[in-house]
């Protein structure tokens, strides 16, 4: 007779290790949606672009749009059902929706900014590239290893180390450009949408290697020998394709040695997330995109506020001539 399969509830008394809670909460204090921002303020702003940096931009955003949609369609459910720990889930399905909020985002930003008949274009595009399709199927393939009840620690760990790989390498080549224009001035409100998005993926990608860095810990010596190999391999074929990605975007905008060293800082950040040494030599990264993060006119600091200068007032509370009466007031001096 086979065992009855048993339901828990989540119990969070009892933590699942000394960081859940920790992620828990920082997400909730992250917590945004698209509609709280105004990119409208960047009409004249878009309009001054050259049309070949406006098709870089909506490049850029349209790759985003796909990666988020297979994070939060697949990457992540699929991860969720493999994972210990009831909060552990928890969390991972709270990042789950913000993929999903993530990846509504960039339509906000190309329904303020471009026609319908280019915002259809970007979007066959980003379904054809072939770039664009090669990173994603890449990525698919260690999810849908997933697709079955009983899966070998080493899929699992693969899966999480390419929901990493997602969160916090191959972004980036979409980011870049954003956060360069914003740095200058331009396309800022739209820019603060990015700029939560890119703290809320921050902490994706260290909550996901954290999960990822405690199944490698149960492996042997020669299992460890192999799953670096394979997760080394992983991040070549990823590399040397974003790198051609690289071309294919920002190639007529003269921006492509900027972007492919932006990618090599970010994927030695990836592999530290994974509790990995850097692999690439990395040499400044362009100043212009850090300050992009740091423009005063912005949300600087992902880890101590949420509001930014560009935020929708949720609540108007109108003022009328009698809150301006002071017969009733009584002054003590």
């Amino acid at each position: 007779m086979s065992e009855v399969k048993k339901f828990k509830a989540v119990n969070w008394n009892t933590p699942d290790n000394d960081y859940v809670e920790m992620f828990w909460e920082q997400n909730l204090k992250q917590f945004w949606i698209d509609t709280e921002y105004i990119p409208s303020k960047d009409i004249d702003s878009w309009k001054s672009l050259s049309p070949e940096m406006r098709e870089a931009y909506k490049k850029a955003l349209g790759g985003l749009t796909l990666l988020d949609t297979l994070q939060s369609h697949t990457g992540m459910p699929k991860v969720i059902d493999h994972i210990e720990g009831l909060q552990n889930k928890s969390v991972l399905s709270y990042m789950c929706m913000m993929e999903a909020i993530h990846a509504k985002s960039y339509s906000t930003i190309f329904t303020t900014v471009a026609t319908a008949t280019e915002i259809d274009a970007i979007f066959d595009w980003a379904s054809t590239n072939e770039q664009l399709q090669l990173k994603a199927k890449i990525i698919d393939t260690n999810y849908r290893k997933l697709d079955k009840e009983a899966v070998s620690p080493e899929d699992i760990f693969m899966a999480l180390a390419s929901s990493v790989m997602l969160e916090t390498f191959l972004f980036y080549s979409g980011f870049f450009l954003p956060l360069w224009l914003a740095g200058q001035g331009q396309m800022v409100a739209s820019c603060d949408i990015i700029k939560k998005i890119i703290a809320d993926e921050s902490i994706h990608g260290v909550f996901v290697g954290l999960l990822a860095q405690e199944f490698f810990a149960t492996f042997n010596d020669k299992q460890k020998a192999e799953v670096k190999d394979n997760l080394f391999q992983l991040m070549d074929k990823l590399y040397e394709n974003e790198l051609k990605y690289t071309d294919h975007v920002y190639g007529d905008v003269g921006l492509t040695g900027d972007v492919k060293g932006y990618i090599r800082y970010n994927g030695n950040k990836a592999l530290m997330n994974l509790g990995f040494e850097p692999r690439f030599e990395v040499g400044e990264v362009n100043p212009i995109v850090l300050n992009g993060l740091n423009v005063e006119t912005t949300q600087h600091d992902f880890f101590s506020k949420k509001s930014t200068n560009y935020e929708k007032t949720l609540e108007v509370v109108h003022l009328h001539d009698e809150d301006f009466q002071m017969e009733d007031l009584e002054i003590e001096i």
